[in-house]
């Protein structure tokens, strides 16, 4: 029996391996993605005092650290037990709107469209951004405007974009600049502008991946994620919604502080990522995904003009429970279009400018819960504390998490479709890390890696003899 070895999967956020068994006809018999490093903040914040979580729970990512930020601050108001300031909640959520924009501008454009736009078999030493800019040279230089405007609506908010204090128990501490509002209106129209003509570009491009399409995760599993009472997409407020693969409520309106009772945690021997799953149905069977295809899938609509506009189109074009993985491209920037909008329709609030932008209190509860959409993913994050406020327990599910089970069954139906063990092909393995580029896992919030690392692709006999490499 023989072994492909994807020592590291590129183009991600962290780091983690892939391994491809064969059998003795050079076929995949089986397929495992690996974690490769602990994350240990769960433990090291104990003793903490609660209300430094969110500056601590930021630094587990710096690509992300706004989730970090939010969730943690939302379980610091359940602690406190206060009612965040109006103008606080609203500015909180652009600031969340601003992360979406940048997180899916980089997933798009920085790490999928290199085989999206040049060819899942194009060049390896030219399938980068590099390569982009010599092929589609407006297209990235739109890309990076787009990042660029996500991240300094970051800044004139937070002051910084990356790690930023500004977002604290009870609200925020510091109310928003009126220039910087007037400037940020201003921006709208032309970051809609750039992800309108993304969408319509896509469209033209998705039919160039049937194959792809077929078997990047496509397999019907269980959807999760924020709605409002209405139904509607939520990012940064509402309740847990769980949906069958037919599309049924299995769960709805599910409170955060309840979350527990519908979903439970499985350790894997292979990998140090835990695997969530629905509690109700059990370990493994109870798999489902969260992120932007989740979402889509959940949500009976955005609640936004022109986001419902394109998600009639994409349900029209693809079915009303969409299950390949391979979506969650289009769906990401479906959802830039809600963020914008979002967006739109906060800085036109005139309470957004409201100077009441933080609730002060004590420990009132042992006990809080935060919960929210990442870009990824709904993320999760509960602590308990003493009374004297000291951090006793904490539990993070991060929202590349939720999606383990998919993502390792999904790497096993890709291999199945494109690996032809008796030789490899660089671009039938690229396919397997494209499949995992597809769900933009943040495994920064996992494994903490430092660096980017090459990936390296080997293929070794039951002997550890090297048959065959490329890297």
């Amino acid at each position: 029996m023989n072994k492909v070895m994807i020592e590291h999967v590129s183009r991600i956020e962290g780091h983690a391996k892939i391994t491809i068994t064969l059998d003795d006809a050079g076929q995949v018999s089986d397929a495992q993605f690996h974690v490769t490093q602990i994350r240990g903040f769960e433990k090291f914040v104990e003793g903490r005092p609660y209300y430094e979580m969110p500056s601590i729970t930021a630094r587990i990512c710096g690509i992300c650290p706004v989730s970090h930020l939010l969730a943690s601050s939302k379980a610091c108001d359940a602690i406190m037990a206060v009612q965040v300031p109006e103008a606080a909640r609203k500015l909180r959520e652009l600031l969340h709107m601003a992360q979406f924009v940048q997180s899916h501008a980089l997933s798009f454009f920085y790490l999928s469209a290199p085989d999206l736009l040049l060819g899942m078999d194009s060049d390896p030493a030219k399938r980068n951004v590099a390569g982009l800019l010599e092929k589609h040279p407006d297209l990235l230089r739109e890309g990076i405007a787009l990042r660029k405007f996500g991240q300094q609506v970051i800044e004139r908010l937070a002051k910084e974009r990356i790690h930023p204090s500004w977002t604290v128990p009870g609200g925020v501490n510091a109310e928003f600049d009126p220039d910087l509002r007037e400037k940020t209106l201003a921006e709208l129209p032309a970051a809609m502008a750039i992800v309108k003509r993304t969408i319509a570009l896509w469209k033209k491009t998705l039919d160039s991946f049937p194959d792809e399409i077929e078997s990047f995760s496509n397999f019907p599993t269980m959807y999760c994620g924020l709605v409002g009472p209405d139904g509607s997409l939520r990012l940064y407020d509402g309740n847990l919604r769980f949906i069958g693969a037919d599309g049924s409520i299995v769960a709805d309106q599910v409170k955060p502080a309840d979350y527990a009772t519908y979903i439970g945690e499985a350790s894997l021997s292979d990998s140090y990522l835990k695997a969530p799953y629905f509690k109700p149905v059990g370990y493994d069977e109870g798999i489902y995904r969260v992120g932007p295809l989740a979402r889509l899938n959940i949500a009976d609509r955005c609640g936004t003009p022109a986001a419902d506009e394109e998600l009639a189109e994409y349900r029209q074009r693809l079915g009303r429970i969409v299950q390949s993985g391979f979506h969650y491209h289009y769906a990401r920037l479906i959802e830039v279009v809600y963020a914008l909008e979002r967006m739109q329709e906060l800085l036109d609030d005139p309470a957004l400018l409201g100077t009441k932008v933080r609730a002060h209190a004590d420990v009132n509860n042992l006990e809080g819960v935060g919960i929210i959409e990442a870009p990824r993913g709904t993320l999760i994050h509960h602590y308990k504390v003493n009374d004297d406020g000291a951090m006793t327990w904490a539990n993070l599910i991060v929202a590349t998490g939720h999606n383990n089970l998919a993502m390792g069954r999904g790497v096993l139906q890709v291999a199945k479709r494109f690996v032809d063990g008796n030789k490899i092909q660089e671009g039938a393995l690229n396919r397997v890390s494209a499949l995992i580029r597809a769900y933009d896992p943040c495994l920064s919030c996992s494994t903490h890696a430092v660096g980017v690392v090459p990936m390296v692709l080997q293929l070794r006999g039951s002997n550890g003899e090297l048959l065959d490499e490329l890297g």
